[in-house]
């Protein structure tokens, strides 16, 4: 990466060239190109593509390093997390953001809030990674002002050795941009549709990209019923798309993240094409609820295939969608996870009913054993209760290890009453470890949440309405809110520098001097949180 000597000096050289330009100061073109490393969403694209790929190998080296994100629905809440990640832990290394199209379709479709079913504007997609990539640059762009105003404050005292420490730590600067792992949903068309959004996904900024197996028409939240799978080609030659779009675009080292949702979907769209028996159309449709039939019991309308040399009739509901067998949901997601990992995917993602390590990690077993370095991302969702699911896991283990377990109701496990007890102890320390076990245990390389801040927006302001509309008035924001933020050091206490003044006034400088019109001057009441704990 350029220094920041080396930035100057290109700069100076540039305006030197230019009889005209002597009013240009370098120093001050060489900060504002610091400030702006990246200038396009492909530039970002391929940068993001690079880490992920970097991480992906050091994970198959070591299952210890997996990585996690948390998933956004506004630019704001992305830029956040990631000063945030940067205040707790000085590195952004393998923290990632996730976008979710659930939250796109609660709070962003122009509709009002939907269900998570591809009934949202599809280019709300691409709208908010360049959102996101935004708020990511002008975090860069405004710590990196802060850092030259102290250097100029160290330069105005002879401090020299100050100076040398900025100055390495602008030349070392870490960036917020990280990867996001971007939900196209079922691709909101056929192969050709999700060509184009692609396209406009990773134009935005998106390295990796998230495609599940479901109709499109017939898309549903992977946790809710009623989801309808379609055959592998099919979904195959959606990933093919997706694969030509990064191609085409140049980032080569795009990600592709093949969803099945196989486990929870009981439905088929369509009857596979086979041609020969044991292809992978024939084995798609060996998974369906069929019953033999003789010649004279075929109804009109009825759709017939042949099964092991015997006529069979798949069964057909009145929505006409066909049935699978039930119980063969795993069986077919490790049909799906190695299909795409054979055909052009770099990641799987199985959607699961629940977080269990044990099913997780069999599935994952089998999987292994046709692709040695399966990895897979992992929806840590909030459709699970964690609480309950994991008091449950450890109340059947302590019961099969032969504990009295009279003390505890099983389904009433989510009772606060439970809380200090030694089996919610051990479920707690079971989901404090849940991501590194699994990582280890279970193949997962990405942990994510896909919905935190829809969730934790609605608790935070849940709270403050109820203090400030109650009796608590004023001070239920100023104690829980402001007096926080000043105690922990939350950079948005001031909100105007966060919004982007101080960078304003440094380029009112730039552009005008001394006539420049700032608004940091001595009446700006931010001046309130300067140098407080």
């Amino acid at each position: 990466m350029t220094t920041y000597q080396q930035a100057v000096e290109t700069a100076k050289s540039a305006i030197d060239q230019k009889a005209n330009w002597q009013a240009i100061n370098a120093e001050s073109v060489a900060r504002m190109r610091l400030q702006n490393r990246f200038k396009t969403g492909l530039d970002i694209a391929k940068y993001t593509a690079g880490i992920m790929r970097k991480d992906m190998e050091a994970y198959d080296n070591d299952p210890s390093l997996y990585t996690q994100s948390l998933g956004c629905w506004h630019g704001f809440i992305g830029q956040q997390k990631m000063i945030s990640i940067k205040k707790h832990f000085q590195s952004t290394d393998r923290r990632y953001l996730y976008l979710s199209g659930w939250m796109i379709a609660a709070l962003r479709s122009e509709f009002g809030p939907l269900p998570d079913q591809s009934m949202h504007e599809k280019t709300s997609v691409p709208m908010l990674i360049e959102e996101l990539y935004t708020f990511l640059r002008q975090a860069d762009a405004r710590e990196l002002g802060g850092l030259f105003r102290e250097l100029d404050k160290a330069n105005e005292q002879g401090d020299s050795a100050k100076a040398a420490q900025l100055q390495n730590e602008i030349d070392n600067h870490v960036t917020h941009v990280v990867p996001i792992i971007a939900d196209i949903d079922a691709g909101f068309g056929n192969a050709e549709a999700t060509y184009l959004l692609a396209k406009q996904m990773i134009e935005a900024g998106a390295c990796c990209i998230q495609i599940e197996n479901q109709v499109s028409d017939e898309k549903q939240c992977g946790h809710q019923d009623g989801k309808v799978t379609v055959p592998h080609s099919d979904f195959l030659a959606k990933i093919n798309a997706v694969r030509y779009a990064f191609m085409e675009l140049g980032v080569d080292d795009g990600v592709i993240v093949a969803r099945t949702d196989s486990l929870g979907a009981g439905l088929t769209k369509q009857i596979a094409v086979t041609k020969t028996p044991g292809d992978l159309g024939d084995q798609y449709n060996s998974f369906l609820d069929c019953e033999a039939v003789a010649p004279e019991d075929i109804s009109n309308g009825d759709v017939l295939i042949r099964q092991n040399g015997e006529l069979v009739r798949p069964k057909r509901l009145a929505s006409n969608l066909f049935q699978f067998k039930k119980g063969t949901g795993e069986q077919r997601c490790i049909l799906d996870c190695i299909t795409s990992l054979q055909n052009g995917a770099d990641l799987i993602w199985i959607e699961t009913e629940k977080p269990h390590i044990g099913q997780i990690g069999a599935m994952v077993n089998e999987i292994r054993k046709e692709i040695p370095n399966a990895k897979l991302v992992y929806n840590n969702s909030p459709s699970f209760n964690w609480t309950l699911n994991f008091r449950q896991q450890v109340f059947d283990a302590m019961q099969e290890q032969g504990n009295d377990m009279s003390a505890y109701d099983r389904d009433r496990l989510m009772s606060a009453e439970y809380d200090e007890t030694e089996l919610a102890l051990q479920a707690d320390h079971k989901i404090r470890t849940f991501q590194a076990d699994a990582a280890k245990e279970a193949g997962i390389f990405h942990h994510l949440i896909t919905l935190p801040t829809y969730h934790t927006a609605a608790l935070s302001t849940d709270n403050l309405a109820k203090e400030y509309f109650g009796e608590m008035g004023m001070l239920g924001y100023v104690l829980n809110v402001q007096r926080q933020e000043i105690r922990q050091g939350i950079a948005c206490v001031k909100h105007q520098n966060m919004a982007g003044s101080d960078m304003g006034d440094d380029h009112k400088e730039y552009f005008a001097g001394e006539a420049a019109l700032k608004a940091a001057g001595k009446d700006n009441t931010m001046n309130q949180f300067a140098n407080i704990a």
